[in-house]
């Protein structure tokens, strides 16, 4: 049986690619597992500087959870008492991860789908494909991903997302801030490699601690927040790109990331 994501190296990047075309790259346990697979090689890699989440083919990025009985691995068919869910895993290694992780969204991303998309940290869309959560249409509700649905998109609009179920192209997407660029699909990878060329050349070290702080501050009080970022500063100022960053300002120079 082959694998149901594809991982390669890219340059700087690591491509992760939902390979289940015929399924329209639905999500089940075994692409979770893969995504994770291909976070944890992109981070065991210092020369990987970004990760690029997308979808095989250019008809889905992903529709989602597989709705088709008997499903292999469908995320419905679960135990309500079982904090180990897949879903959750996966979101949750996505937000751990101390890369930037791009979504390229080559085609509609639907439910779980648009839930991977913002647990992304940027993203780059074909302006024709559709966007959001359809849940509703089948008497569920989009459980999993509303923390990241809460993090994207403003409350009114999340609710009429989630309540009428009607996707939105990725145009529309853009001009509501969800996502950062949607572009004609012939100009899809000349956007994403031009987002691409400007992440991957600055600071991997300033990048990694910026996310991790982030990811606590996300939870924080004002007053705790000013507190941790003092202390993250602090010591972000003795890593060995920042002293490198800071010479190479005042040298007039590119400078050399060692990742350290």
């Amino acid at each position: 049986m082959e694998e149901p994501v594809k991982i390669e190296r890219r340059g700087a990047a690591l491509w992760i690619t939902i390979d289940r075309e015929a399924r329209r790259n639905a999500l089940n346990e075994a692409v979770a597992r893969g995504i994770e697979a291909g976070l944890d090689m992109a981070e065991a890699d210092r020369d990987v500087r970004a990760v690029v989440l997308t979808g095989a083919g250019d008809k889905a990025f992903c529709a989602g959870g597989d709705l088709q009985l008997q499903a292999d691995g469908t995320p419905f068919t679960i135990d309500a008492a079982d904090p180990r869910h897949y879903v959750a895993r996966l979101l949750r290694r996505m937000d751990a991860c101390r890369l930037p992780l791009i979504a390229r969204v080559n085609g509609h991303a639907l439910a779980g789908g648009f839930g991977l998309v913002c647990a992304c940290d940027l993203v780059v869309a074909r302006e024709d494909a559709l966007v959001g959560v359809s849940e509703v249409k089948v008497g569920l509700f989009p459980m999993m991903i509303l923390p990241y649905l809460l993090r994207t998109v403003s409350y009114r609009r999340m609710m009429e997302l989630c309540i009428t179920g009607e996707a939105m192209t990725a145009g529309a997407a853009a001009a509501e801030n969800l996502v950062n660029y949607a572009v004609p699909a012939a100009e899809l990878d000349t956007r994403l490699d031009w987002l691409l060329a400007r992440v991957v050349d600055k600071s991997p070290t300033g990048i990694r601690l910026g996310k991790q702080a982030l990811a606590k501050i996300r939870e924080m009080s004002t007053d705790s927040a000013l507190e941790y970022a003092q202390f993250m500063l602090t010591n972000m100022v003795r890593t060995r790109d920042a002293r490198e960053g800071l010479s190479a300002f005042n040298e007039k120079r590119a400078p050399e990331w060692t990742a350290e």
